[in-house]
Formats: structure tokens, sequence, C-alpha cells
């Protein structure tokens, strides 16, 4: 505890050299940055008075990898290897800020020395990302002295049913898409009869573009322990299954790593302090399939049966891991029950809105300035989170659309741009709020494009339990696909509408429900692409192959002869320094190779 008081008010005398620990900052090079901090410490003999610590994720993914510095808070974000040298001697050793490492806002050119200070992180709140990015995940004293178990503690002096009172009465609905009230969960499971209960944290993320619960369980573990202990204690629950995708293997070590020290230190286990009260956790690896984030296909994998949904009732808060009565809390909910625990009701719900209290986190990506992890009170309207945090959209392009909710969401137009952001009012204006994904899309997106995408996403991640989205998920697909090479009719276009009925009022699960969402919802604002694919057997965004054409500007042709160099089928002719270079549109296979050869912008689409 001292020491990480220590780091950030200087008062141990040492300096801190605090590296993101995230995925996408490890992934692009992190731990070179840590290595050769190390080696240059070493040279200059600083071992004694300079640290380095790898923490969690940063969150402006965009401009990692990231290395923050204690005391004074100094941020520097695009850090490569070789800047090191730098920051060990002149910030560290003169003592003088390295200017071209601080963040400078690309549209004022207004430099930030301090991360509270850029715009991206201003505005935001963090309750479920509580500690992400300050604390070493792996090191469990640094989680302690942020609050950790706090709650628990606090909990464990409480009567059960006070406890679900507290989380019914702070309003908190399940993060995991669905927003179902937790507490209600919590009081279903608990007003059951049985000697065996379970509480299971659904880490099996699944969306395009989301990943929310991996850098939660990356970038403060303990936070999510905390609250499967607290629903444990709550329900009557002595055992707790983590269920997280295989493909997180960062997240999956440092669970297994708190799970461990826990134990170690009586935190976790038999008689868990001395109170009484005994909760054991447990890592189950899911093998990637996107319907095992409906909770009974999930609790199926975990018992070694093939992830399929089951028909519900009853509902896993009455029959589920092994026919005994289980909640099933997503990794967020489950942050968030620490925080309500530990600061108590009114810190969380004075933000949000009279039906959605609390804070959201969504990763913000697409054709957005800022891409990264973002956590925003309820309420905040799609204005704020793109244009406020995230900057705007890319290359001042105009702005399209924003699907929420992943592939069982919708796309959101500019005229909701000042809706507030909240669970009913997304389910409202034609989307919803899912697990927090959120994919901004600019003027050169294809919407019928966008609709493919994610129906083909629902096929292949279709169970094929229930023919209404075994078989209608894949008509659908098979009506875009014609449509965006141009082979589509209006009967067709007729048909999407039928068999998005039949997919939403018969499939068994949400998957299936929800699987025409983006198709409906793209038809509903963007009815008009689809008429351009169909009846002028054009693409708007020139987006789709079969329906657009690579043509060389004779104009602005420079002669140079750099696109026929790069054409893998060599479909560019012309005489280098003489004719300006064609395109045969017999050969050409639409790559676009040529266009990025291009320096001169003579390539066009049409």
């Amino acid at each position: 505890m001292d020491e990480l008081h220590g780091k950030f008010d200087g008062s141990d005398g040492k300096t801190y050299l605090v590296f993101c620990g995230g995925t996408g900052c490890m992934a692009g090079g992190t731990p070179d940055l840590i290595a050769e901090a190390r080696k240059l410490i070493a040279d200059e003999g600083l071992e004694e008075s300079v640290v380095t610590r790898r923490v969690g994720c940063f969150g402006l993914c965009s401009q990692g990898p990231f290395v923050r510095i204690y005391p004074g808070d100094i941020l520097y974000r695009l850090v490569k290897a070789e800047d090191m040298y730098d920051i060990i001697h002149k910030h560290i050793i003169g003592g003088e800020i390295v200017e071209r490492l601080i963040y400078e806002d690309p549209k004022t050119g207004e430099k930030f020395e301090h991360m509270a200070d850029i715009p991206f992180y201003r505005r935001q709140k963090r309750i479920a990302l509580h500690g992400c990015g300050v604390i070493d995940p792996t090191r469990i004293e640094e989680s302690l002295a942020m609050g950790g178990y706090q709650g628990l503690m606090r909990a464990l002096t409480m009567d059960r049913q006070d406890v679900i009172d507290t989380i019914i009465a702070s309003g908190l609905r399940g993060r995991g898409g669905g927003g179902f009230p937790t507490g209600r969960k919590w009081q279903f499971a608990y007003n059951q009869d049985s000697a065996e209960k379970y509480v299971v944290c659904n880490g099996d993320e699944g969306d395009p573009g989301a990943f929310m619960d991996r850098s939660l369980l990356e970038d403060n573990p303990l936070s999510v322990l905390e609250g499967m202990a607290i629903a444990g204690y709550a329900i009557g629950a002595s055992q707790g299954y983590f269920y997280i995708r295989a493909e997180y293997p960062i997240a999956v070590q440092r669970v297994n790593a708190i799970i461990e020290q826990a134990e170690e230190r009586g935190l976790l286990g038999d008689n868990i302090l001395g109170t009484g009260f005994s909760f054991h956790a447990h890592v189950r690896l899911g093998a990637g399939a996107f319907v095992c984030g409906e909770e009974t296909a999930l609790l199926n994998s975990i018992m070694g049966l093939r992830g399929m949904p089951r028909p519900r009732p009853p509902f896993p808060a009455v029959s589920g891991l092994w026919g005994k009565p289980t909640v099933v809390n997503n990794v967020e909910t489950l942050s968030c029950t620490a925080y309500i625990m530990r600061e108590g009701i009114e810190a969380f719900t004075q933000y949000g809105t009279e039906n959605s209290k609390g804070t959201k986190v969504f990763c913000l990506g697409g054709k957005v300035v800022n891409v990264g992890l973002v956590e925003m009170p309820m309420g905040y309207t799609m204005r704020d989170l793109i244009f406020d945090i995230g900057g705007g959209i890319q290359d001042d392009k105009e702005f399209k659309a924003l699907q929420t909710g992943g592939p069982s969401g919708g796309c959101l137009t500019p005229e909701y741009l000042d809706e507030p952001i909240d669970f009913d009012n997304m389910v409202r204006l034609g989307s919803m709020m899912g697990s927090g994904g959120a994919i901004v899309m600019d003027e050169d997106n294809c919407m019928v494009d966008v609709a493919k995408f994610y129906m083909g996403f629902i096929c292949d991640e279709s169970c094929g339990k229930c023919s209404p989205c075994r078989i209608g998920t894949k008509r659908m697909l098979e009506i875009l696909e014609r449509i965006t090479s141009g082979k589509g009719t209006m009967k067709d276009f007729d048909e999407l509408d039928t068999i998005a009925e039949a997919c939403k009022t018969n499939s068994l699960c949400a998957l299936g429900q929800t699987a025409a969402n983006p198709i409906l919802s793209t038809i509903a604002h963007f009815k008009d692409e689809y008429i351009a694919h169909i009846e002028e057997h054009r693409c708007p965004a020139r987006v789709c192959k079969d329906l657009i054409e690579y043509h060389i500007d004779p104009d602005k042709c420079r002669k140079c002869s750099a696109c026929a160099r790069v054409c893998p089928v060599f479909a560019i002719e012309g005489v280098a320094g003489k004719t300006p270079f064609v395109i045969d549109l017999e050969k050409c296979i639409k790559c676009g190779t040529c266009v990025t050869a291009c320096r001169f912008d003579a390539i066009y689409k049409a």
C-alpha cells in the first residue's frame, strides 16, 4: 500500500515508469519498451531510484503504447523502444519533458502533459474500470490498496437479504446486453431452497470490435472476483466459475494469478478471514463460440456439454449448473457490484438516468479519431461519445451511423446524435445497448455491406439447434450477397422482412431472435442504398466490388508506372514516361492495390 501511494506522490523518493499492459499495447511493443527502459536504468545505475511497472489498459488505444511517469503524472504516447533513451536521459535524469511524445489534440494542436486533461478522458467516470491503468493487476497488494475487497468485507457484516436489497436499490442492470436488473436475478436465486448454488462470471465476449470484458479481466481481476464473492454470499453460493474466451490468454493468466494470491492471503477459499463464509473460484475456457455468450449455452459448456442454448423456463437462477440455482453475471456487472458495496448506493446512482443508473463501458471503434475504451455515465448523448470523447470522425468526413449492440443491435443515424444513451432509449431508437461495442461509420461505409458482414458473422456463429436461426440467417445472407453483387430483385428485398420476422418470433435464443436487427435497422434508415443496389446496380459508397470499377484519370496520371508495377494480375497498361496508363476492366480484380501505390490521386472508383 505504501508503494502504491509513494508512486503517486513521490513520498518514497522514487520515480516510477508505468507502462500500459493492455493487449493492444503489449502487441504494439510494451515488452520492448520495458526491456529497453530497464537496460538504460541499469546502465545509468538508477536501479534503486527508478522503478518500472506494467499496469492495465490506459484506454486511448489509438495512441499507444504509453508510458506514464510518477510523480508528476506525465503521459507519453506512441512511444517506441528508441524513445526510451530520451525519456530516461532527458526526463528522468535531466528533468526535461520530452515534448514530441506529449499528446497533441489533432484538431486544435493543443498539447496535454497530464492524462486527466486530455479531452478523451476529461468527461469519463471510472466505476467499473476503477483502478484500471493505475494498478499492476498481477500484484494483489496494489488492488487492495485501491479499495479492493472492502465491498465484500462490508457485505459480510450484513444480512444476505440486505445485500440483495442494496443491489436492487442501486438500480444496477446487467451490462452483458439485456439490461435485466441484477438484484432481481440474485433474489430469484436466493429464494430457491437448495444447499448447492453457483455464481458464474460471463467473460465470453464475442461481439466484433468489443473488448470491454477482456480489459476488465486483464486490468483489475480482483474487482471482478470480489463481485463474484459478494454475489456468492448474497445468494448462498460457495462456488464460482469464470468463463473466459481462450483467445484472451493475458486475461486468463491474470485471473488465475489473482485467484492464487487471494487464496494465499485467506481472501478466497474456506472461512474467508474468519468470517465463516467460504467461496472458491475456478476458471473455465470458452472455445470461441459466440453463442456461448448466451447464458444457458455457457452453462452447458462449463458442464462439458455442447455449447447450445436450452429452452427457458426454467431460468438459470432456478436451474442452472448441474440443475442447481445459478447466477450468471457479466464481467462489468460484477465489477460494478464491488463498487456499489464499497462506495455505497448514492455514489453509484448519482450517475445515469432514471431507469439506467451508473456508467457504461464502451469500446469505441471504427471511423472515429479516438479509438479505445470509454466509461461514461448513462445519459450522455451519442454526440458526447463520438465527437467529444471520441474526437469526431477521421479525416473530417461525414458521420453516417453508429452501430451499437454488435450483431444483435442496430444503426443509429445523425438525427439521433443528441439522444441520451441508456438501456431503454437505445431500444426505442431501434438498437440496443448490448455489451458495449460502438462502431462508428462514415460516408465511405456501405450500409448494405455492413448488414451483410453482421449476417455472415451470425451465420458462422449459429449453433444450428433451431431451424429458424439455422436456415433463416443463411437465407438472409444469400439475399444480401445477391443484392451486393448486383443480382438482387425487389422480391428479394421484400423477403428479407418476412424471413427476419420468422427468425425473431421463432428462434430459441436471443442470437436468432435479434439476428435480423442490423438488416431491419439499415432498411429503416438506408432504404435508398438497397434500392440503388437492386434497381440501379450501383453502390453509392463504392464499396461492393461487383458494382464498382477502377479508372485512371489521364489528366492526373504522371505516367510513372507505379500502379502497373504493383498490379497482381497485370491489368494496367501504358508506356512509362510516354502515355497515360489504362486499367483493363476485364482483367481487374478490384483489389485496390493501385490506388495505394498512386501518389497523385489519379485512380478513382466509379
